[in-house]
């Protein structure tokens, strides 16, 4: 009771005009996290402490996998992205900013540039190598609309890991060991997740994997199949279909379609005048149905046609 009398705590009844998510409902009420500014969040003494906690489970996966963890600065200098092109790259994404002397500089949006800036400052023989270092840092961008409180601010605490290897077969050996620590840090948080193939981004590479959280806000998409295959859809692959043998098929003829505007119109009239024994025709069974007018010179006929993959029409 002493310290619940003492404790810097505020709790609402009613929900912050500004949430509109649960999860940002339920932090600012009971007290965890104070809007400072849009996507801009204080941190409270409850909320402090689970931040606290997660991060130490973050910490101890990441040094269990060989880790080692460091801390760059937010605020840099504008020559170390600019020798990547993304200091363009990042358009309005990021906070660029001038100091006194006229110098550009940058709040950090990620860190990979002073990462491998680092090992090449320290390092000269490929004998100090493999190395992994990891920190956990506060990271600024610039959302055209923040939303869902810490879930997608403008500035967020982010865990970043780099390895550096001789080989590709350490590559490998450290990817899989930075994957099953991020495994073993959602199954110590509790968390539903699902692995998916990822596209890069501006951060390049050859090989990209999400951990995704279903949630009924979310704004990724993603697709699973039952054999085990996940991607977010922006980078699903598609296998090419095996080669169908076409060599004792009828040839191609054309058939009247007369009143077919639409695919539905046509489909119906294929069922109509050309019934099949097997299954009805459908739309999956056509590919267009375009009209195309042509405006002759005076004197001369004009002509329409619209056509599916087996049908054609002419006037």
């Amino acid at each position: 009771m002493l310290r619940m009398s003492t404790l810097f705590l505020r709790t609402l009844r009613e929900d912050p005009a500004d949430a509109e998510v649960a999860s940002h409902k339920l932090l600012v009420r009971a007290g965890y996290i104070r809007r400072a500014a849009p996507g801009i969040y204080s941190w409270l003494p409850l909320g402090l402490r689970v931040l606290a906690k997660v991060e130490a489970v973050v910490r101890e996966e990441m040094n269990a996998a060989g880790g080692q963890e460091v801390h760059f600065p937010a605020l840099l200098p504008k020559e170390p992205y600019e020798a990547t092109g993304r200091w363009t790259e990042y358009g309005q994404g990021i906070f660029r900013l001038v100091d006194r002397k006229g110098g550009d500089y940058l709040l950090a949006p990620t860190h990979e540039e002073m990462f491998t800036l680092l090992v090449k400052d320290l390092y000269s023989s490929y004998k100090d190598l493999p190395l992994t270092i990891y920190q956990i840092q506060t990271k600024y961008r610039d959302e055209a609309r923040p939303r869902a409180g810490l879930l997608r601010g403008r500035e967020f605490i982010m865990k970043d890991s780099y390895s550096f290897d001789v080989t590709d077969e350490g590559l490998d050996a450290s990817y899989a060991a930075q994957r099953e620590a991020y495994i073993r840090i959602f199954d110590r948080l509790g968390l539903e997740y699902v692995i998916v193939t990822a596209t890069s981004g501006a951060m390049g590479g050859s090989k990209s994997e999400e951990f995704l959280s279903p949630t009924a806000i979310g704004e990724d998409t993603y697709v699973r199949s039952p054999g085990g295959y996940a991607a977010n859809v922006e980078a699903v692959t598609t296998p090419v279909p095996a080669s169908l043998d076409w060599a004792d098929a009828p040839a191609a003829h054309v058939e009247d379609t007369p009143d077919t505007p639409t695919i539905a119109t046509l489909v119906d009239h294929a069922n109509a005048a050309h019934p099949r024994a097997d299954r009805a025709w459908t739309a999956a069974d056509t590919l267009k149905n375009v009209v195309v007018a042509l405006t002759a010179p005076a004197g001369s006929a004009a002509c329409s046609w619209w056509a599916s993959p087996a049908t054609e029409r002419r006037t």
